[in-house]
């Protein structure tokens, strides 16, 4: 399964010029791949101004994000791969996203036998589908013990 950042990160990006924001990165750059002016970096970070007037050339793809801005007048290439990116925010009042660490994810679709997920302690919470039945009488089987019947559509809950 495709990590969830760079469709986020696009997505917030997008919203935030469409609405007339200027859209900020922080950037983890003490990750491989990173490609940024060193002497701007503090405390292992670096915070970006992604505004239209201020970067050329930008390519948001799955693996990075790519563009070129002014440094002290001088061009430069800027590379950040998403797993550096640690928010993207509107300048202005602050609104944005900041991401976590996202667990490796496994591959889909190799063995029926793996349609539940097992998490251990490395891989952290893990959203999973509740499927409960459409009609208002489930039988006590279908429910946890001391829970009240569940009504309506399917929801997400965090697995410990």
């Amino acid at each position: 399964m495709h990590s969830s950042r760079p469709y986020i990160a696009r997505a917030l990006y997008q919203w935030l010029l469409d609405n007339e924001l200027t859209p900020y990165i922080v950037v983890d750059a003490e990750q491989e791949g990173v490609e940024v002016p060193r002497q701007f970096v503090q405390n292992g970070q670096i915070v970006l101004n992604m505004g239209v007037s201020a970067i050329r050339d930008l390519s948001m793809e799955n693996e990075a994000i790519a563009f070129s801005a002014r440094f002290g007048g001088k061009p430069t290439q800027l590379m950040v791969p998403m797993e550096a990116l640690i928010a993207i925010y509107a300048r202005e009042n602050g609104v944005g996203m900041v991401f976590g660490h996202e667990p490796e994810m496994p591959d889909v679709g190799h063995d029926e036998d793996e349609s539940e997920t097992v998490q251990d302690e490395k891989t952290g919470p893990t959203l999973a589908s509740v499927d409960e039945p459409e009609d208002n009488e489930a039988s006590t089987s279908d429910q946890r013990e001391g829970e009240a019947p569940r009504k309506g559509r399917p929801s997400l809950r965090v697995i410990k």
